[in-house]
């Protein structure tokens, strides 16, 4: 009894990220965006949601109780009944506010054809992943940014080096002679890219497209550690950074000047100064750049003395 009872303490005192996207119509998502802040608000809950004509995505947290009444708001709107999404805990709150956005893609491609509701690649489930990119037949593509890809990826796949996810159909175009009688396997943080890019290669006629349900968050929450085929650790748009198996958070922090991710290592080499600069960026700012970071940072440290939360922070 003592142990259930320390556990579910243990529980009421962390905080539930839910990570999510839909494809839907929305004919007009501005109008649903003050009813949806003032829920989180209501609520307690911070993150991101994006809303456009073809759908919602983000990242939320908040209490249980808190995050079970966004979801079901969310799941009431045009579409949304099936709506999933993908769950992890954080021992703190890893927003600092709540953002409500209209946006003309909820992930953007900047392909006007691309639609996702039309047709996708064929899902697969965590648990046969590790078969089908194990395959000699199978090239597997990992569909996120460069720096997403630099802290971990599974096991022998390409990273095609993008900066954007808007990269990413010039990239196919450029090198798609490579991948020659290839069955093509995607994957990204938690499938939202991949129902855009599997659509994208089909169009293009490719043949065979799969993709990761659930993305690298479904498998590293599902697939033992001993199994997995996952190096590395994954990066998450929120301020544990990072998460590895089990969603456990990860090392890594977060380079607020270039929002890339850094180890703890990293804070102790010359180029690194809090909110300033990291040795990925120092070199792609310039000195006024520079002296902006360090006022940005002086307002954030004042705010911190006076228990205040800065907007940059």
């Amino acid at each position: 009894m003592l142990a259930c009872r320390i556990g579910r303490d243990y529980l009421a005192r962390m905080f539930i990220v839910a990570a999510l996207y839909h494809f839907t119509r929305f004919p007009d998502p501005d109008a649903l965006r003050p009813a949806l802040r003032q829920i989180c608000d209501a609520q307690g809950v911070r993150g991101s949601l994006l809303i456009a004509g073809e759908g919602i995505n983000g990242t939320i947290a908040g209490r249980r109780a808190g995050i079970d009444a966004v979801l079901a708001h969310v799941r009431s709107l045009p579409g949304c009944e099936t709506l999933e999404w993908k769950e992890s805990t954080a021992e703190r709150m890893p927003f600092g506010r709540m953002k409500v956005r209209l946006k003309k893609e909820i992930v953007t491609m900047g392909q006007p054809d691309v639609d996702p509701l039309a047709r996708v690649g064929h899902y697969v489930e965590p648990a046969e992943w590790n078969a089908l990119i194990s395959a000699p037949d199978v090239a597997v593509i990992d569909t996120r940014n460069d720096y997403e890809v630099a802290i971990g990826t599974f096991e022998g796949a390409v990273d095609p080096q993008t900066a954007s996810f808007r990269d990413f159909p010039k990239w196919w175009e450029e090198n798609r002679d490579r991948f020659h009688n290839k069955r093509i396997a995607m994957f990204c943080t938690g499938g939202i890219r991949c129902e855009k890019s599997t659509n994208w290669l089909i169009g293009q006629g490719v043949d065979e497209v799969y993709h990761l349900k659930g993305g690298i968050l479904k498998y590293l929450e599902e697939v033992p550690e001993d199994e997995s085929l996952w190096r590395g650790e994954c990066f998450v748009f929120d301020g544990r950074v990072s998460v590895g198996h089990g969603l456990k958070e990860g090392p890594h922090d977060l380079c607020h000047a270039c929002r890339r991710p850094i180890l703890p290592e990293d804070r102790a080499r010359p180029e690194f100064e809090q909110g300033v600069s990291c040795h990925q960026c120092i070199e792609e700012t310039t000195d006024a750049d520079k002296a902006r970071f360090r006022e940005r940072q002086k307002q954030i440290a004042l705010a911190a003395a006076r228990g205040e939360t800065h907007l940059g922070g």
